[in-house]
């Protein structure tokens, strides 16, 4: 089963602590909210370092370089089975989605090659929004990372 890494850029914002999600592209997402968002991820390659691939899918999707001060914050297992490796950084984001595209037939058995982008969103949410927002095995990210920021 593949692994995918990914970053979860955070920010104080009014004491409170605000996150930065994805929202993924295409006609099967495009009425879909809570408990699909996500955080910047991508699939990495057999022997590939799990953070490379976190900081250059980051930058693939939103367009802007993610800075260090990484707090690593471990794996989760998805429905599906796939395995994400996340790493938390504080940063700002304020740009719009210059997200990777890709390819389907759509609407399905017409033929039609449509292309749609891999991101469609990018938006800052509450810990609670978040929460609420996120792919299910993704909120121990967001557990994980208050604990680590309550300890420094």
């Amino acid at each position: 089963m593949k692994a995918s890494a990914g970053l979860l850029m955070f920010r104080g914002r009014d004491n409170d602590l605000e996150v930065l999600l994805v929202h993924p592209g295409g006609p099967f997402f495009r009425d879909r909210d809570e408990g699909s968002w996500s955080i910047p991820k991508g699939e990495s390659e057999p022997g590939e370092e799990l953070l490379d691939r976190a900081i250059i899918e980051f930058k693939e999707e939103l367009g802007i370089a993610a800075e260090g001060g990484w707090i690593e914050l471990g794996s989760v297992k998805q429905k599906g089975g796939k395995t994400v490796y996340a790493w938390a950084f504080e940063g700002e984001f304020a740009g719009s989605v210059v997200s990777n595209t890709f390819t389907m037939e759509w609407p399905p058995r017409s033929g039609r090659m449509t292309e749609f982008p891999e991101i469609d969103r990018a938006e800052f949410f509450s810990i609670s929004a978040a929460a609420r927002k996120i792919n299910p095995a993704q909120v121990a990210f967001l557990d994980r990372l208050q604990e680590s920021l309550a300890v420094v």
